[in-house]
């Protein structure tokens, strides 16, 4: 798919906000810990830095203040082989980072999130701050509904930036990733129904299409439909997880290739032994783009690659995001094939 587009100098590009992460030490409580792990933490970013580290070049759009601690993140996206090419900065007084703390579950403790992200640098991000060459430098702009999720304003913003990619022959990915937290399901569904038009490469989990946008029937009844009503879609990626307990975890996942109008899926992963989950989908959705991009030596389907990043990768490692070789994957991917016959077929 990203092979037949005109070359251009980034692969992907993200647009979202990066946050600092603060966990307590192992399953520790927040309100217990004296202790905390930081590291940078953003859904855009994730996604990114998985599919520059499989080897495509990557950038990431964020707003960061212009103090130590934007210093920080601004050395973990680098880290990751992220170009912070578009990374503007705040020097206001208001100037602040994101931050959330996560505590990991042990069952039947469920894991917890505690955001602390108001009024943040990234939400007062602007358009007039980047370099209008943005527009024609990327094959694919990536982003997700938390990102539409944190204000008016932004929202208008990025919007507008979906235009302007569009106008240029930039595919457009979105991943729903749907948080309560951040907004009622109204305000979601008439967001994104308003954004599908422009939208290639569609990520929803099976629950957001039934329980959302209010689908009913069965998965590959429901991708047909949405495809026949926004023929811009080239894709649409179902996720299909199972938590059994915070360190168990079943994954699968359905995806349509609207162009060839065809389902492809596996038998799911069984039991994943969960290190840490934040991330997981995001790293489903890099290995998905990568797989679309056509430089999966090794692999023996584009498709399979988000499949094994998420369950075979995040979620066995303790980290926001992926951090994995192209070379890892592949030998990750051709072991499952030939000792757990794990294979990939059509519906």
């Amino acid at each position: 798919m990203l092979e037949n587009l005109p070359q251009r100098e980034f692969d992907v590009l993200g647009i979202g906000e990066v946050m600092l992460r603060l966990s307590p030490e192992g399953k520790d409580r927040i309100s217990q810990s004296e202790s905390f792990e930081k590291c940078a933490g953003g859904s855009e970013l994730n996604v990114v830095s998985g599919i520059s580290q499989l080897g495509l070049r990557t950038g990431i759009v964020t707003r960061l203040p212009d103090n130590e601690i934007g210093k920080f993140i601004k050395n973990k996206i680098r880290y990751t082989g992220t170009s912070d090419d578009f990374v503007t900065y705040d020097a206001t007084p208001e100037k602040r980072l994101g931050i959330y703390y996560y505590e990991r579950g042990a069952y039947p403790r469920v894991s917890v999130v505690s955001y602390d992200r108001t009024d943040s640098s990234f939400v007062r991000f602007s358009l007039d701050e980047l370099d209008p060459r943005i527009f024609s430098s990327c094959k694919v702009f990536h982003l997700s509904g938390i990102t539409l999720a944190l204000g008016e304003s932004l929202r208008r913003q990025v919007i507008e930036m979906i235009r302007r990619f569009h106008e240029n022959g930039t595919l457009i990915s979105f991943d729903v990733n749907y948080r309560a937290a951040l907004w009622t399901e109204d305000e979601a569904r008439e967001t994104i129904l308003g954004i599908l038009p422009y939208v290639n490469l569609l990520f929803i989990s099976e629950e957001t299409l039934r329980r959302m946008l209010g689908r009913k029937g069965e998965l590959k009844k429901i991708h047909r439909e949405l495809a026949k009503e926004h023929p811009a879609l080239q894709m649409i990626a179902s996720t299909q997880r199972t938590v059994i307990s915070p360190t168990r975890h079943d994954f699968g996942s359905l995806v349509y290739d609207v162009l060839e109008d065809r389902h492809y899926a596996e038998e799911p992963y069984r039991e994943i032994e969960v290190v840490d989950r934040l991330g997981s989908g995001d790293a489903y959705v890099a290995g998905a783009l990568y797989g679309n991009s056509g430089r999966y030596d090794g692999l023996r389907h584009p498709r399979r690659h988000a499949h094994h990043y998420d369950a075979s990768f995040k979620r066995t490692e303790k980290r926001n995001g992926p951090l994995n070789s192209k070379t890892k994957t592949a030998l990750l991917l051709d072991g499952c094939f030939l000792l757990c016959e794990v294979t990939l077929f059509f519906l």
